[in-house]
């Protein structure tokens, strides 16, 4: 079994990558990593742990699509069990997906969960944007994408709100933070323009 101290940023990268050839499916786990991690630091979490965490949350989506027990989390939980990953990654991966009726009962999971969607609605609207410049994205603009129910449709904002409430903190005070979070890696989700 992995010890938290043998749980490796760069490893998760690696099967990441492996199991996903989208790119824009990997600039999805790395935006949810960059802000799962803000939350940990945030929180004095360890943060590789939540890092590997965010980063394998859909690395099987692309080779299991979801569909029962057979697709996406499932068959990655299934692989990183085998691989020894701790049960607080595995748990927080299943919880990311509603369907699964995982609870998500640490503050990992409800940090993955709530980080997850709205980085989708944020990377949309930047990808609009003329400049398209994550640094030049604000909230007010982000609020009003959010209210368009035709933008970004494949964003559930249930979920986005149910994250904010199951965090404890304020639907839009949420959404700023992992603005900001993604704004600091904007080189690496090639958001800068």
């Amino acid at each position: 079994m992995l010890q938290l101290m043998d749980v490796s940023r760069d490893e998760a990268y690696r099967l990441m990558t492996e199991w996903t050839e989208s790119g824009s499916l990997r600039k999805h786990m790395l935006a949810v990593e960059a802000a799962v991690t803000a939350y940990a630091r945030e929180m004095g979490e360890p943060e590789e742990l939540w890092a590997v965490t965010a980063l394998l949350h859909d690395f099987d989506y692309e080779r299991y699509p979801i569909g029962g027990k057979g697709g996406h989390p499932y068959v990655g939980v299934a692989h990183l069990k085998e691989l020894g990953y701790p049960e607080g990654v595995t748990e927080a991966i299943l919880g990311h997906a509603d369907f699964t009726g995982v609870a998500r009962t640490s503050k990992l999971a409800r940090v993955l969960y709530a980080c997850d969607e709205i980085t989708g609605l944020i990377t949309a609207a930047v990808l609009v944007r003329p400049d398209k410049n994550i640094a030049n994205q604000t909230v007010k603009s982000l609020k009003k994408k959010f209210r368009d129910k035709a933008f970004a449709k494949g964003v559930a904002r249930d979920d986005v709100r149910r994250g904010a409430e199951e965090l404890g903190v304020e639907l839009w005070e949420h959404i700023a933070f992992v603005l900001e979070a993604m704004q600091g890696r904007a080189g690496l989700l090639e958001l800068s323009g």
